[in-house]
């Protein structure tokens, strides 16, 4: 099953990168991101690829302004949006690393940085069970709507914790199924990434 649902996962990512305005099934995009809190002039101003294919469930960023100098890390950074606002956030003096399974979220989030202005992002393309970072290495990571997407939640959030510096920061924004949801309400809410 879990091998099932990465398959899955990167087909329908791989799918939002490189035509977004074909999901129907999730809201994406700028408008998408508006609505999650975002500020709207901030959105407005990136370029378009920066979030056409932006899809957050929230906004992990308003949960606590980042400071200057940070280290952050996005686990699930997509096409970078959150990376992109959080390297903004940090200033050059701070670094942003975005990881990501999906080779075609990854090449856009380093084209999308470069259009953006941004040189203190690394976007690497890696399985979030198991960073390529080292242990307390962190200040903060961020995460948007990525935890309910990965089969083995306490692989990933046992290495979120590895690589976070003590007194470190854990930001993020997802869905989940409430206790006392039918089977039948399961399956009127479609597929697990539905």
């Amino acid at each position: 099953m879990p091998n099932n649902i990465r398959a899955e996962v990167v087909e329908r990512f791989t799918r939002i990168a490189h035509a977004p305005q074909q999901e129907e099934k999730f809201p994406v995009g700028p408008a998408s991101a508006k609505t999650l809190g975002y500020d709207a002039d901030v959105i407005d101003q990136l370029p378009p690829s920066v979030t056409e294919s932006f899809t957050g469930v929230g906004n992990p960023l308003a949960l606590r302004k980042l400071m200057t100098g940070e280290a952050v890390l996005d686990v699930g950074c997509g096409a970078g949006l959150d990376s992109i606002l959080a390297a903004r956030a940090v200033g050059p003096s701070g670094k942003v690393i975005g990881v990501d399974m999906i080779k075609a979220m990854v090449d856009k989030a380093k084209t999308n940085a470069k259009m953006a202005g941004v040189a203190n992002v690394e976007f690497i393309q890696a399985s979030i069970e198991d960073l390529p970072l080292d242990h307390g290495s962190m200040d903060t990571v961020i995460s948007n709507g990525v935890l309910n997407l990965c089969p083995d939640k306490a692989k990933v959030l046992g290495e979120i914790f590895r690589v976070l510096r003590t007194g470190g920061h854990l930001q993020m924004a997802d869905i989940l199924l409430e206790d006392g949801v039918s089977p039948e309400e399961v399956a009127r809410k479609g597929a697990w990434s539905d």
